[in-house]
Formats: C-alpha cells, sequence, structure tokens
C-alpha cells in the first residue's frame, strides 16, 4: 500500500510539473511579445528552454535535496529518450521526415560538440564546479551563436529575410501575432500565471523527487534509475507531444529542432547549472549504460541528419533501441 502510495505521487506530481512548465512557458512568451522582444529571440530565449524546464527543475531539487546523481541521470535519460523514443514516434507518424540543411550544417555540428564536452565532465564520475561552469559558459556561445546566425540560416533553407523565422521548438501562430501588434501592455493575469505556474513547478519538482526516494527505497534500488527512466519519459513528453503535432502538420524542423534545442539545454544546463550547487555525483548504472547509450543515440541521429532524411523504418529501429536501453538499465535479461 506504502508503494502504491507513492507511485501515485509519483505520477501526480510530474503531471503538475509538467503542466506547470507549460503554463510558465506560454505566460512568458506572452510578457516577452508583450514588451516587443523580436519573436526569434522568445523563441530562442523563452520557448526553446520551457520544455526542459521539468528536467531543470528535477534536477534543481535533487541537489537540494541531496540526492545529486538524480540531475545526471536525468538529463542522459532524457536525451536518450528524445532521440530514441520522441524521434523515433514521431517519424513512425511522419513515415518520412526530410530535414533542412540549416539542421545539417548548423544543429548537428553543435548538438555532437555539446555532448562530446558534457561527456568529458562526466568521464570521471562527477561534475564539479568548474565543470559546471564550462557546461553553462557553452550553453552561452551556443545562444550568442543561434542568435547571430539567424541570417545564414534563412540563407541556407533559401527563405527571404522579410520573414520571421523561428528556430527550435516555436511556431509563431495567428494569436501571438495579434498579442504582438495589440497588447502592448503585459496583463497582470499574465504575471499571475507566471508566479502561480512557477510555485507549482517547484511544487511537483519538489513531490516528484520525494516520491522517487521513496519508490527507490521500497523496491530496493538506484533513484538514479527511476530517474533516468520514468522520470526522462515523463519528462520528455512534452517534447513529445511538440514533435508529434509538429509532423502531422508537416512541420519537420520544428520537430527535429524541438530535440535539438532540448538536449543541447538537458546536457549542457541541466547539468551544468545544479554543479554549481555542489559536486554531482554519477551512478554505475548511468555510467555504465546510461552514457553509452547517449553517445549511440547521438551518433545515429547525427548519421541520420546527414542523410537529410528519417523514415518510419528508421524509427521503429529507434524504438527497438530505447526498449533495448530500458531492458539494459533494468537488468531484465
Amino acid at each position: 500500500m506504502y508503494l502504491f502510495f507513492w507511485l501515485f505521487v509519483f505520477v501526480a506530481s510530474l503531471i503538475v510539473l509538467i503542466k506547470a512548465a507549460d503554463y510558465f512557458t506560454e505566460s512568458s512568451e506572452r510578457i516577452g511579445i508583450d514588451l516587443k522582444i523580436p519573436p526569434f529571440i522568445v523563441g530562442i530565449a523563452i520557448v526553446s528552454i520551457g520544455t526542459s524546464l521539468p528536467e531543470l527543475a528535477t534536477s534543481l531539487i535533487a541537489v537540494y535535496k541531496g540526492e545529486t546523481e538524480i540531475a545526471v541521470a536525468n538529463a542522459v535519460g532524457s536525451n536518450i529518450a528524445n532521440i530514441l523514443l520522441v524521434i523515433g514516434i514521431a517519424s513512425i507518424v511522419a513515415r518520412k521526415m526530410s530535414i533542412k540543411r540549416s539542421l545539417i550544417n548548423l544543429d548537428l555540428p553543435l548538438l555532437a560538440i555539446a555532448t562530446t564536452i558534457s561527456l568529458f565532465t562526466l568521464m570521471d564520475k562527477i561534475v564539479t564546479f568548474s565543470e559546471g561552469c564550462l557546461l553553462i559558459l557553452t550553453y552561452a556561445v551556443y545562444t550568442f551563436y543561434i542568435i547571430s546566425s539567424k541570417h545564414e540560416r534563412k540563407v541556407l533553407n533559401h527563405i527571404p529575410d522579410d520573414k520571421n523565422v523561428v528556430h527550435k521548438k516555436i511556431e509563431i501562430t495567428s494569436k501571438f501575432k495579434k498579442i504582438w501588434n495589440f497588447k502592448p501592455k503585459v496583463e497582470i493575469g499574465v504575471i499571475f500565471t507566471l508566479i502561480v505556474s512557477a510555485f507549482f513547478i517547484y511544487l511537483g519538482a519538489s513531490y516528484t523527487i520525494e516520491s522517487i526516494v521513496n519508490i527507490a527505497n521500497e523496491l530496493n534500488i538506484g533513484t538514479a534509475l527511476i530517474a533516468m527512466s520514468a522520470v526522462a519519459i515523463g519528462t520528455s513528453l512534452p517534447e513529445l507531444v511538440v514533435s508529434v503535432n509538429a509532423v502531422r502538420k508537416k512541420k519537420y524542423e520544428i520537430a527535429l529542432g524541438n530535440v535539438f534545442g532540448s538536449n543541447i539545454f538537458n546536457i549542457l544546463v541541466v547539468i551544468g547549472l545544479p554543479a554549481l550547487v555542489c559536486d554531482l555525483k554519477i551512478d554505475d548504472v548511468t555510467f555504465i549504460y546510461g552514457i553509452p547509450f547517449l553517445i549511440g543515440a547521438t551518433v545515429l541521429y547525427v548519421f541520420s541528419g546527414i542523410s537529410r532524411k528519417i523514415y518510419n523504418w528508421e524509427g521503429m529501429m529507434y524504438l527497438i533501441l530505447y526498449t533495448l536501453f530500458i531492458i539494459k538499465i533494468f537488468g531484465i535479461v
């Protein structure tokens, strides 16, 4: 009965965390547009971070509660889920996803570089303060490069300069364009939503970690194992929803860019920021299985990107590999 109670708390708190992050992102986006921040910057600085808020909040709360191994396991597990699970399902739904040149020429190298840098910080099974600073600095350079490469992306994709292009996981709809044109002042309700959603992000993340610890104790398994599987899948749900909806509308660049941005944020910020608070430990399961699968999934994703097309059969292979990952970390076979 005690185990079922904490399983219920885990599911409920994860739902609260994800939904609160969604409201937080939407209200932040509204405020950014109301303050007349350019839509491209809103997409990079606000929305591209929004769907990764659950991972970041969970990792920060885990560090606060002394469960430092959860931070790295969460980031590694989320990145594996984003590639193998999210892209796998999205490519099956799409049957065939075409990849734009800008994603190949600009984003694939960035993802490979960010993953390589982070992997070097994980090799000694601990992430220190200085390594955390390095990861955050790398993300700052990445953000600056993304913003400065706006024109280059338009040229690569043959898009005229007079059109607004928002990279990553945001598509500026007519609703937000109306807000841009007709709502010059920030509404009180939007600010209130931002504050309330921030509180529920904290609450959801706090109870998520609390339930993980109790479930792990009941099942006599490591907390990082749950973080790398159940939490990673749960916190990857926003990326899954965005990507599947995007491919249904044949917006493949949004589906793929969504994962690029989220994975770079996870591997640099979700690991780097908590490391500024205290050293992060890496448990054996994450080190033995998580990191090799992350390397394999990233390499596979890069090769799929170079081919400029991801077919549904590749998506099925992605899902098979993710199933194998889950089987391995739980020691089923």
